[in-house]
């Protein structure tokens, strides 16, 4: 069972005690990512993450990554569009040291110049070698013909351009705004003394302080656009990212269309596997997958394939929503979906770091966790009425926005399937559906 209370300073803590491990996972989860960020300081947020990890009072860079992989642990951390997450797992033995050294890397790294100029490079090859990466490519390109200009779009690595720009007192300025406890969560999963840890979290964590007394991360609520973009890449294969409605963080909606997700591209048996890879062998890779943030939500369907086959591809998607639309769901596939989800979920309760994960998560954006059981009771519950009302208000909707990633690729052929618009297409344009 999760227990949520806070610190003196506003910090917010959930723990879950699972006694038959001897494991325990630690995140420190903060509100902000590229969607907090603007067009002069995109990147920044990725960029603090890097140097949280290059040395502090106490620890060089070597000595912070030895502390803990020396006791056979891990330590890494992640930065997304609305959070960055640092996180440890550990024996349970080691749980002060967990909390020690995430509260040093966060209270007293150096962010020296000539870490800061050496990190620079380091990122920019990041950015680089996400050029290479077609589906890279993609997701930044599709996540701006469904948003435009909303900074929820901006690309979560930055630009050459951007982290060039990045110094300390950038840095320093941008921490001191959104590194703060009200603004934060600690995400502890695993084995350990209650007494042990709350002295713990007392000693590494109740002096962080801040001059706000109230969150600042705040969102917009974004339109969602009907734009189309292409890029051209000198690659054998066009990669396509295609949007659908959906639903955003906390909508308890979003249980139904996971349901509905998982019958249209979730897996093997899939109607868009079956139909698009193993009835006509158009592609190898093809899937559906949610995008859910605050305010904002999206199902996208993402393809591998040549460009030839690009035309027949589009007009069976569009004819299997369509259908799928149309027909519904019957009761025993309704009943073997909400069975392949609830076996999902309880397999992924067995990782310590993904219960860690999932409770961060929740608290950070939505102030609640939510028991196993209300999870359990949710997916339930689901039945054909919030099926049809869920569809009715995504899949029928049919194909909203897209992108496409690829080379010796006519869109003029392409852009009649999603649109009536038959304007010539160039790359990198935005065309209103």
């Amino acid at each position: 069972m999760q227990n949520v209370f806070k610190l003196s300073n506003g910090l917010r803590v959930v723990t879950e005690k699972i006694e038959t491990v001897k494991s325990i996972s630690v995140g420190i989860w903060v509100e902000t990512g590229s969607r907090n960020e603007n067009k002069v300081n995109n990147g920044i947020s990725h960029f603090i993450e890097h140097m949280m990890f290059k040395g502090t009072e106490k620890r060089n860079a070597l000595e912070l990554a030895e502390s803990i992989e020396n006791v056979g642990g891990q330590i890494n951390a992640f930065t997304g569009r609305e959070a960055t997450c640092y996180y440890i797992k550990a024996l349970d033995e080691n749980l002060e040291l967990c909390l020690d050294v995430l509260s040093d890397m966060m209270f007293n790294s150096k962010f020296s110049e000539e870490d800061i100029e050496k990190e620079k490079g380091v990122v920019i090859e990041e950015i680089n070698m996400s050029e290479d990466s077609p589906e890279d490519v993609l997701a930044d390109l599709h996540s701006m013909s469904i948003w435009g200009e909303d900074s929820i779009s901006l690309p979560i690595l930055g630009t050459v351009d951007t982290v060039k720009s990045f110094n300390r007192e950038l840095i320093l300025e941008y921490i001191a705004e959104y590194y703060i406890p009200e603004n934060s969560v600690i995400s502890i999963c695993g084995n350990f003394e209650e007494d042990k840890l709350y002295n713990y979290l007392d000693k590494y964590f109740s002096t962080w302080k801040s001059l706000s007394n109230k969150r600042v991360t705040k969102y917009s609520t974004p339109i969602l656009l009907s734009d189309i973009l292409y890029k051209d890449k000198p690659i054998e294969q066009l990669h396509l990212s295609l949007g659908l409605k959906g639903y955003e963080l906390g909508n308890d909606k979003g249980y139904t269309l996971t349901l509905i997700n998982n019958i249209l591209g979730g897996g093997a048996s899939s109607i868009l596997f079956q139909k698009i890879r193993e009835e006509l062998g158009l592609c190898y890779s093809i899937y559906s997958y949610m995008s859910s943030y605050n305010n904002t939500g999206t199902i996208n369907i993402y393809a591998g394939l040549s460009p030839k086959y690009a035309e027949k591809a589009l007009k069976v998607i569009k004819k299997e929503l369509k259908e799928f639309a149309e027909i519904g769901v019957s009761s025993a596939l309704l009943n073997n979906t909400k069975n392949k989800i609830k076996a999902s979920y309880i397999l992924g309760l067995e990782s310590t770091s993904s219960r860690m994960f999932a409770n961060g998560k929740t608290l950070l954006f939505l102030n609640k966790v939510n028991s196993q059981e209300d999870i359990m009771d949710k997916i339930n519950a689901i039945d054909n009425d919030k099926v049809k009302m869920v569809m009715n208000e995504t899949i029928e909707k049919g194909i909203i926005n897209a992108a496409f990633v690829g080379n010796n690729f006519q869109m003029d052929s392409i852009f009649p399937i999603i649109s009536e618009d038959k304007k010539a297409f160039t790359e990198g344009s935005s065309i209103l559906v």
